[in-house]
């Protein structure tokens, strides 16, 4: 399909759209690097909007990708020791975004106008990040523009638009900078006042009040690889370490079955329960990847399954349904490593009424500490998110006790054999999803519609003759 030459006026010259690139990448590497600067993200939002202006699709595309390989590749070497060769390939799928994102936008401005693009843009944006976050098969959430804000003070307050209402604001605000001089003077005070009436959102949520607390000990032992006796072990010494457990975790995949007797035994010698990742056998030689609560007399009183799967690793079937585990202190949800990078799997477990979120983490030491750190900002986020706490323990670190404003109160390093974190979780009012759901599935049919008719009025518009 051969798509007509577009004109526009005014197109962006393509060696100050190299300067918007450059812009972007380091405005977007140091937002995640330096807990001070994540503001530098409206600078990088601003830049891919500006990207729109180049003069031919083929610019937009290839300036895209090119921002796009810069911006996560280098977060993501990792993937190497995952994948393999495997790597490049998704190495490459992330920049596609971007790319898409600069090119419909280009065809947006030409076809509607500046006015327009301005106001479509967050809606594409936080669209497409939804999408490619959430929906399709190789989702992946990790660098979205929100989870730069999991280290920032900022945390409490830009956490109530949730993890894509942030890039939603933060791109309108962006847009606004792109288009506000070719407004008029009455049309900037009302979309600056608009704006800023947006961005004070969260300040108007109600405030839930917090009857008494339901506080508990958990305690939470870093292992990986390690036998039935050697978690026995282990759990002696954190129980000789901190007597006063109620509760000890342990992260996925800890046993490669369901919990061995002589851990069962030990649960009900101490009267003590047990949170521990395991396989739970399935017909046809499958197994789901569980996390099994083994109760004070030794039974299991619980067991959830993983609802998300990681692609092209053998990581079982995905779980049927989801359960709260009602426990002597309050309602708790169960989310297994990766799960808690989806909210449409996390929501669901608020809408059931969780009051705190544990977290058990199969984190290998051989994948690196960059892949550590980028998880490690998941549990802040999703803390401050839905205002419960959450207590995230990895085989091999970075393990996370987080209050219900999104503050790591504790916490166990990389790599971390046999490290302890220990902490009183308090159990509250259940959680609340944040603004950002409804407008982020808007914004995804928004922009599915917008792309469509761009490629129906691309396709069928006049074509230039040739002289």
């Amino acid at each position: 399909m051969n798509f007509p030459p577009l004109v526009q006026k005014n197109p962006l010259e393509i060696r100050r759209a190299w300067f918007f690139a450059v812009a972007a990448v380091v405005s977007f590497h140091v937002a995640y690097a330096v807990p001070a600067c994540q503001w530098l993200m409206v600078l990088f939002l601003y830049s891919l909007f500006r990207l729109a202006s180049l003069a031919t699709a083929r610019q937009a595309v290839y300036v895209g990708l090119a921002v796009g390989l810069a911006v996560y590749a280098p977060h993501l070497i990792f993937f190497w020791k995952l994948f393999g060769p495997g790597a490049i390939g998704l190495w490459c799928v992330l920049p596609l975004w971007l790319a898409l994102f600069v090119v419909a936008g280009r065809a947006c401005l030409i076809r509607f106008g500046p006015g327009v693009w301005g106001f479509a843009a967050p809606f594409l944006w936080v669209g497409l990040e939804y999408f490619r976050s959430e929906l399709y098969y190789l989702r992946f959430s990790w660098l979205n523009v929100g989870y730069a804000f999991s280290t920032s003070p900022t945390l409490p307050f830009m956490a109530g638009f949730g993890v894509y209402g942030i890039g939603f604001v933060l791109m309108a605000w962006a847009a606004f900078a792109g288009v506000a001089m070719q407004l008029t003077k009455g049309k900037r005070i009302g979309f600056g006042v608009t704006l800023a009436a947006l961005s004070t959102l969260p300040l108007w949520l109600p405030v839930p009040e917090i009857p008494d607390l339901k506080p508990f000990n958990v305690t939470g032992i870093q292992l990986e690889g390690s036998s039935a006796g050697q978690v026995k072990s282990a759990l002696n010494a954190a129980l000789k370490k901190f007597p006063q457990t109620d509760l000890f975790v342990l992260s996925e995949y800890t046993f490669l079955g369901p919990i061995p007797q002589e851990i069962l035994d030990w649960c009900k010698e101490h009267a003590k329960y047990l949170v521990a990742g395991g396989k739970d056998p399935m017909p046809i030689h499958h197994f789901c990847n569980t996390v099994f609560v083994v109760g004070q007399d030794g039974s299991i009183v619980f067991r959830q399954g993983k609802c998300v799967p990681v692609q092209f690793m053998d990581d079982g079937l995905p779980a049927a349904e989801q359960h709260l585990w009602s426990s002597p202190w309050g309602q708790v949800g169960f989310a297994i490593c990766y799960d808690a990078s989806y909210t449409r799997v996390m929501d669901e477990l608020i809408r059931q009424g969780a009051q705190a979120l544990i977290i058990p983490t199969s984190d290998t030491a051989e994948w690196g500490q960059a892949e550590h750190q980028l998880h490690g900002l998941i549990a802040p986020m999703r803390a401050a998110e839905y205002l419960v706490p959450v207590f995230r323990l990895c085989s091999s670190g970075i393990s996370q006790s987080v209050d219900r404003q999104g503050r790591v109160l504790a916490t166990a390093p990389f790599p971390g054999q046999d490290a302890m974190l220990t902490a009183q979780m308090e159990l509250a009012t259940p959680g609340r999803i944040p603004l950002d759901r409804p407008v982020a599935e808007l914004g995804m049919v928004l922009s599915g519609m917008l792309i469509l008719f761009m490629i129906v009025d691309a396709w069928w518009a006049p074509r230039p003759r040739e002289p």
